[in-house]
């Protein structure tokens, strides 16, 4: 799998049975060829030991010279660990993919399996299905399948939910069946409007869905917004698009969601220019029966032995066109088997301190620019990896002087929104070092005189 494999060095113990099988003493031996006066026989002088993401982020710099990127909304970088790549092309993966043929895709059975596991762990809910095609359309299978239990017409969507999984949601509902009322989000914190929230609350709303962290990186106050829905018989829905997020913020099951959807690409999946992400999509046992996508159970075969079954499949090519509840894309077998390795190699721990890390870098950036003029943070509201700033001139402009440096800066709002106009998105990742968040702000100060 050549660089795949790249950073799985050899123990002294492979490295003595490789030597005596070809049968040689010592390394050095394999070099007998070579004149002595052509071998180094001098210290390297290498500089320190680096971890992974370091080394790997030098050697490509020497390369060709690297942008140092702080773009989000939807789309992370992150670190993934040599070991996704490498055991996802396994051939025991991708020969045998075919779930409803458990006889010969017990593997990728079992890892729909696990997956599922981890994404109820995760979001707090009691039953994921295998996933969906990404973060969007699981959204939007979400206020359908709200739509097929309530049966009733109004959406209450949060206006800071990502724009485009909101254009997603408009474009899969049905019009003359429902009507999308739009929830505004306060000026001050960036949270979304409760008291607007409350007012439009009636027995005729369908579901209320909320993203947290929201698009401008603001962390919700889900506290008691899904008993509210509840008395009046809606279903309250939570969305997502930094699942890692997840690991120091409490889940929304937590929180009385009804069902929790969003976009799974942080955990292990490459940008990739876009694609393929992974749809997550959790709700609880009672919803089951409407929830789309696939569902594996665990179950014994004739020997008693553990197997794995399609428990659920509810696609029009196994039952009745109307009562199907197929996705665009019945579940991303190859990138929820990376959600599932990355998690199971990283582990609750694990997860959390890459969140930490997240977390206390994002705070550094905004730190580090708090005293710059001309330029100042929009929202109050608590966040995780992302925040949105405002400039005095025009944020085009600034990024582009930015660029011309190697650094993309952040993420234009205006198309988005159009009255944030003077505003951009910042992300920062566990990638962006505290090196590269110095520049960025030294040279965001340069880019505003």
């Amino acid at each position: 799998m050549g660089n795949f494999a790249r950073y799985i060095p050899h123990t002294p113990e492979d490295i003595r049975r490789m030597l005596e099988t070809i049968g040689v003493k010592r390394v050095e031996d394999l070099f007998e060829t070579i004149p002595t006066k052509y071998r180094l026989s001098k210290s390297t002088n290498l500089p320190e030991p680096l971890g992974e993401p370091d080394l790997l982020r030098h050697l490509q710099g020497l390369q060709s010279p690297l942008f140092t990127s702080f773009l989000g909304g939807g789309a992370y970088h992150h670190f993934i660990p040599g070991v996704v790549p490498y055991l996802i092309s396994r051939s025991e993966f991708y020969t045998a993919y075919t779930p409803y043929q458990p006889e010969i895709s017990q593997g990728t059975l079992q890892s729909i399996f696990e997956y599922q596991t981890l994404m109820c762990q995760l979001t707090g809910m009691e039953v994921s299905n295998g996933s969906l095609y990404d973060g969007a359309s699981s959204l939007a299978e979400a206020v359908l399948t709200a739509f097929r239990i309530t049966k009733r017409k109004k959406i209450l969507l949060s206006q800071a939910i990502h724009p485009e999984y909101r254009k997603v949601i408009e474009t899969y509902i049905d019009p003359d069946q429902q009507e999308i009322i739009l929830i505004p989000c306060r000026k001050g914190d960036g949270r979304t409007d409760e008291k607007a929230l409350s007012d439009l609350l009636d027995e005729t709303v369908n579901a209320v869905v909320i993203q947290s962290p929201n698009f401008f990186g603001v962390i919700e106050n889900l506290q008691g917004i899904g008993k509210e829905v509840h008395q009046v018989g809606g279903m309250m829905i939570v969305g997502f698009s930094e699942a890692i997020a997840y690991g120091i913020l409490a889940p929304p099951g937590e929180f009385e969601a009804d069902i929790v959807a969003g976009e799974g690409q942080s955990l292990g999946i490459p940008l990739s220019l876009g694609g393929p992400y992974l749809g997550i999509f959790s709700t609880r046992n009672k919803h089951v029966r409407t929830m789309p996508g696939r569902l594996v159970g665990e179950t014994v075969d004739l020997e008693g032995k553990r197997g794995f079954v399609l428990t659920l499949a509810t696609r029009e090519q196994h039952i009745r066109r109307e009562k199907a509840t197929s996705n665009i894309c019945t579940n991303e077998g190859l990138c929820a088997l990376m959600a599932t390795i990355y998690l199971s190699c990283l582990g609750r721990e694990g997860l959390r301190e890459v969140a930490m890390m997240n977390l206390s870098k994002a705070e550094y950036a905004k730190k580090a620019i708090s005293k710059l003029k001309g330029c100042r943070q929009t929202f109050s509201g608590s966040t995780f990896n992302e925040f949105v700033l405002e400039v005095d001139g025009d944020p085009e402009k600034v990024l582009g002087e930015m660029k011309k440096e190697k650094i993309i800066g952040g993420l234009p709002l205006a198309k988005f929104y159009p009255e944030l106009n003077r505003h951009f998105l910042v992300t920062v990742t566990e990638m962006n070092s505290k090196e590269e968040i110095d520049r960025w702000a030294e040279t965001l100060e340069k880019a505003l005189r």
